[in-house]
């Protein structure tokens, strides 16, 4: 991590006065500690030359105590931060890779624990444990943990739905590797800033818990116990009292700005960005055949109260082929590809007749890793999210090679060497050596497909791979792709809402709408537009060509998807057809074959009803 650092004003100016913090902590006994500690006559004297703080009630030099107190304050601030950091970041770790049920519980008492003031917290620690600076340390670096927890399970909880942990999981990480090596560098920057924060908080309840008395105790003293007895002749002097105050300021000032500065040189990509607060989201139902390379049979994707987000889908995909799954945001898309990989979300659960790749059982809980990260390639929607911002590309490229294939790692780079070449990716030896965000969007598409492509999987699932590219990289990363199915004879589920892109490259393409296929038809009338389901034609209609008149609109489809929970009994497309009867409200449609094509829809029937009469 220490070698991502970048220059930052912020960090500079915060280590140089931390740094002149320590060197005083160092040097301040030897050269002031005599007379710190030498009782005088010239009691409550006045700020002078001679005296910058002035004396106390016994003629001892107030500005020498305060530099000879820098030692034990900075040493007590450091051990309660370093409690508090290594505690709470330790149990939020813990309880994030100990699985669902125990994180549930864990979050719960982490809950309770940060809904108590860390004040009242130490104070109570403070009375059981009796006055002192080691119990003042324990006491605030215990009630200072619980934010490091609670950080620690929400950032997690958000980078581990990024898709280069999906990945890691489909390679079969350990969890504690997952989170060494993809989690806690990703949430290092807010980590950082509230380290710097636990730091000046620690100074001030130290300090405070010295100025009530129950801190460090006599003859030791720090900044608290100072300000405390310079409070008591303020009126007179108040310099025994500013004193302390001000090197209070200037170390928590100097602790802020070190959290702020590493928090905008530890990313990798801080030089687009500046600080935290810049880096702030089935052919038919009836079986497939037996020479299906992937079948999925009435499968489900559940939420754990049974609404189904996904309702008793049933398709094949052939080997080589590629299949294209269609539909609008919120379709059901992108889960049944994932329920297919075997990376859904803990909350959802996949339920199926038969969920198998080639002959690996997706059905079975564990499904061998080593399988699951050799046979199937992911290529993901957002080109950004698809690396590890913290890692070079070279050691992510090849981790699935060293991990599941046992390949060494010269032969592993060489290997991703050639797959980036192939993938038409410039300068492959030196992209390997680069971090993600040096790469252009359209660049890590192409990286990404050639992670996907290098364990030579049976099948990948590409999920929106072109949307966040312009048209021009949208069509190098489809040739890309029909290049691999080609020469590699690699099988394709394609995933995109956009009607065109899988006609550029589909064989056969499978329409879902809420969660449910209501059409399959071979590609050939899909680029005709000789669509027999009214929701596919919608789509059509609603899709650019090069033959479109430019001063014509684009027709749209009115209204949204139903939600999952609200799904009507009958078609969930009929309230916004404008060809439905009242027998598709009440009645579901089932998916008929009629030749090479399937439809879900009334309508057909009715064409046949009134072509025979």
């Amino acid at each position: 991590m220490m070698k991502q650092l970048r220059r930052s004003p912020a960090l500079m100016l915060g280590l140089a006065g931390l740094t002149a913090f320590v060197v005083l902590a160092v040097i301040a006994p030897f050269i002031w500690g005599e007379r710190a500690d030498t009782l005088t006559d010239q009691t409550h004297l006045q700020a002078s030359a001679e005296h910058w703080f002035g004396t106390d009630a016994l003629g001892r030099d107030i500005f020498a105590r305060t530099m000879v107190a820098t030692r034990l304050t900075l040493l007590m601030c450091l051990a309660t931060t370093a409690i508090a950091a290594v505690g709470g970041i330790g149990f939020g770790a813990a309880i994030w890779v100990a699985g669902p049920r125990v994180r549930a519980l864990g979050q719960r008492v982490i809950d309770v624990l940060i809904s108590y003031p860390s004040v009242i917290f130490a104070l109570t620690v403070v009375a059981i444990l009796g006055p002192g600076s080691g119990t003042s340390i324990v006491a605030i670096g215990l009630a200072t943990c619980p934010a490091f927890a609670r950080l620690t399970t929400n950032l997690a909880a958000s980078i581990a739905g990024r898709d280069f942990v999906s990945t890691a999981r489909l390679l079969g990480v350990s969890p504690a590797r997952l989170l060494r090596r993809h989690i806690l560098p990703n949430i290092a920057e807010p980590l950082l800033v509230l380290l710097s924060v636990a730091f000046t908080i620690s100074l001030k309840a130290l300090s405070g818990l010295s100025f009530l008395g129950v801190g460090v105790q006599p003859p030791d003293y720090d900044w608290g116990s100072l300000l405390n007895k310079g409070l008591e002749g303020i009126y007179l002097n108040p310099w025994p009292a500013l004193g302390p105050s001000i090197v209070i300021i200037l170390a928590g000032l100097a602790g802020g700005l070190i959290g702020d500065g590493l928090a905008a040189a530890v990313n990798p990509a801080a030089g687009r960005k500046r600080g935290y607060k810049a880096k702030v989201e089935a052919l038919t139902s009836a079986p497939a055949a037996s020479d299906s390379l992937a079948v999925a049979d009435r499968l489900s994707v559940v939420l754990p109260d049974g609404t189904k987000l996904v309702d008793e889908v049933s398709f094949d995909i052939l080997p080589g082929e590629v299949l294209g799954l269609v539909g609008e945001s919120g379709s059901g898309k992108s889960l049944t590809a994932m329920a297919l990989a075997k990376l859904l979300p803990e909350d959802l659960t996949a339920v199926a007749g038969t969920l198998r790749v080639g002959d690996l059982d997706l059905t079975a809980a564990k499904p061998p890793a080593r399988r699951l990260a050799t046979e199937i390639g992911i290529v993901y929607q957002d080109p950004s999210a698809s690396f590890n911002p913290t890692l070079k590309l070279g050691g992510q490229l090849t981790e699935a090679l060293r991990t599941h294939g046992r390949t060494a790692k010269k032969a592993a780079a060489e290997q991703a060497v050639d797959r980036l070449a192939a993938a038409r990716v410039t300068l492959p030896e030196q992209r390997m050596k680069q971090y993600p965000h040096e790469l252009s969007g359209g660049m890590r598409q192409r990286a990404m497909i050639a992670s996907a492509l290098l364990t030579s999987p049976k099948l990948i699932i590409a999920d929106e791979p072109t949307t966040a590219l312009d048209v021009t990289v949208q069509a190098e990363v489809l040739g890309l792709l029909r290049e691999a199915n080609e020469r590699d004879g690699t099988a394709i589920l394609l995933i995109s809402h956009d009607v065109g892109v899988i006609s550029a490259i589909c064989d056969r393409v499978v329409v879902m709408y809420a969660g449910r296929i209501v059409e399959v038809l071979p590609i050939e009338r899909l680029r005709a537009g000789d669509a027999d389901h009214p929701y596919t034609q919608a789509l059509l209609a609603a899709t650019p060509t090069l033959h479109s008149p430019v001063d014509e609109p684009l027709s749209s489809i009115p209204g949204r998807p139903p939600h999952a929970a609200s799904r009507p009994a009958g078609c969930a497309f009929a309230p916004r057809c404008p060809m439905a009867r009242q027998q598709c409200h009440d009645e579901l449609p089932v998916l008929t074959v009629s030749g090479t094509s399937s439809t879900a829809c009334h309508a057909v029937d009715w064409d046949k009803e009134e072509a025979v009469v």
